[in-house]
């Protein structure tokens, strides 16, 4: 460093310069900067040591006043420092208060992460991370990635999907058990809604559900102490190779080609990479550690969506915009419609299957899947048959308003199929009451119908409808309500654990009976 670079350190320094603005100004590193400073002053004292030499500042006349604010009050912020130091009669800027606040407080210490590793089998991380995607058939939209890394060997299991709710985790952490042919015996997550569902001061209150499925598989959920990232490192640093690497210099079509790839560079990159921590591929510690893992059930845990959806007035149940017929002799009624990854299944009110189609995917809409059985025969007569059974179902005057509805009308049948429809909207007995009335008027037609609905009925909705026929259900099934019972009772059950023969035969026998009361 030339000479007139040094003249130009001090003096700027007695110009009240700080260290920082000298570099800055000079385009020096900070650390040269206060090395000039400190040889500065040895040269002046004479001595081989000491610090800069200190400068006069304009709040230095307010030092007792800070000491004490700072002792009475030792959370006082800066902003409120300064606004007692201006009352005091200081003039300087809330910076220079600041920096001298920084320097009398005492830093916090940050607790240092120390990496913990875990035995084979031991444990597992899991978590999400969306990614906003460019694909070349589908557009751009967000995804989320679903990772799931065994700790002891850093075999890792990753798909995509459209949101991180419970169908999603589940899905997920199935397909990566499938892959490992096991589970580890805990597996580590954040404060993820579907995981935990509430805190109680730092105790987690877990999701019921996702217990259910933990327990199944017979692993424990542990919940990270919120704020603390730093527990699950080893789930965290693998994003960033799927960021750099799976991701990075890559084009995808759809979410189901983003899927494929990652399946291919889970296999020929992932598992097979030299690992920083451990100096090994993940694949061959996973041989070490699969003897070591939860062996799985020998079926899985149900992920299928269970809904009711209103068969419309053309015979076809909805779902995610699209629409799948069923038998036309359905029409009105709200079936239970399971949905799994690929398939919608419906059932009718006996939970006997009545339709199945393969799922249209996520991204597409407005589209419909039919079944040419499903649509009304030739047999004119069997479609009366059928009509006139779900219109005595309404009521007494069911079947009489069909007849004189089929008389009455040009578009008789039609008409009768939309006031069906309308139980979608209106409760059963609403819709039987306004067939009586309209028959005691003898106005038989569809628009009556709606008017005295709208008039005399309040529209309700699907929850509504599930409801009420669950109720009646029930009170087909077993009459009165069932009361609590004492958990005392079920203590037998347990101690009949190792008799399962036993209780085969009671079960058979009642079976019995109740087929020769039948």
């Amino acid at each position: 460093m030339n000479e007139s670079t040094r003249n130009e350190i001090i003096r700027l320094w007695y110009g009240r310069a700080s260290v920082r603005r000298i570099a800055k100004k000079l385009g020096l590193n900070r650390k040269t900067v206060a090395q000039v400073l400190k040889e500065h002053n040895d040269a002046r004292k004479g001595s081989g040591g000491g610090a800069a030499p200190p400068r006069p500042s304009i709040i230095d006349p307010f030092r007792e006043n800070i000491a004490q604010l700072f002792d009475r009050y030792p959370d006082i912020t800066a902003v409120r420092m300064h606004e007692e130091l201006r009352r005091l009669g200081f003039r300087g800027t809330y910076s220079t208060v600041k920096e001298r606040l920084r320097d009398i407080r005492p830093r916090p210490q940050s607790q240092p992460v120390v990496r913990v590793e875990t035995g084979p089998g031991a444990q597992a991380q899991m978590d999400y991370s969306p990614y906003e995607i460019d694909f070349t058939e589908e557009g751009r939209r967000r995804v989320h990635a679903f990772s799931h890394i065994l700790s002891h060997s850093r075999r890792q299991y990753l798909r995509f999907f459209e949101n991180e709710d419970f169908t999603a985790t589940i899905r997920g952490h199935q397909q990566a058990f499938s892959r490992n042919r096991g589970a580890a015996a805990t597996c580590l997550y954040d404060s993820m809604k579907v995981v935990v569902t509430a805190w109680d001061g730092e105790q987690p209150i877990y999701n019921v559900r996702f217990l259910a499925f933990a327990t199944h598989y017979g692993f424990k959920p542990w919940a990270c102490r919120r704020r603390r990232p730093q527990t699950k490192g080893k789930i965290e640093r693998p994003f960033w190779f799927v960021e750099t690497n799976l991701l990075n210099a890559r084009t995808f079509r759809s979410l189901e080609h983003l899927n494929e790839v990652a399946a291919w560079w889970l296999d020929n990159v992932s598992d097979v990479h030299v690992h920083r921590e451990t100096k090994r591929r993940p694949i061959d510690l996973y041989q070490e550690e699969l003897p070591h893992l939860l062996p799985l059930p020998e079926h899985d845990y149900d992920t299928a969506i269970v809904l009711y959806r209103t068969v419309n007035v053309e015979g076809y149940v909805a779902y995610r915009q699209n629409h799948y017929s069923v038998p036309w002799e359905r029409i009105g009624e709200v079936l239970p419609v399971r949905v799994t990854e690929k398939e919608l299944i419906v059932y009718g009110p006996d939970i006997v299957e009545i339709a199945r189609h393969e799922l249209f995917p996520s991204t597409i809409t407005g589209q419909k899947r039919s079944n040419k059985s499903h649509m009304p025969g030739a047999d004119v007569r069997q479609k009366y048959e059928v009509l006139k059974r779900r219109f005595e179902e309404l009521g007494p005057q069911g079947g009489f308003f069909l007849d004189q509805l089929l008389l009455a009308r040009r578009c008789g049948r039609d008409e009768a199929h939309r006031i069906l429809s309308l139980l979608t909207t209106y409760r059963r007995e609403d819709l039987g009451a306004a067939i009586e009335r309209a028959s005691r008027y003898r106005a038989f037609s569809l628009p009556v119908i709606e008017r005295i609905l709208a008039a005399q009925a309040q529209p309700r909705s699907g929850l509504d409808y599930f409801e009420s026929e669950t109720r009646e259900q029930l009170s087909q099934i077993g009459g009165e309500p069932v009361p609590p019972r004492s958990t005392a009772e079920y203590q037998k059950l347990l101690e009949n654990e190792d008799k399962p023969d036993e209780r085969t035969e009671k079960c058979n026998s009642k079976d019995d009976e109740s087929g020769d009361d039948a």
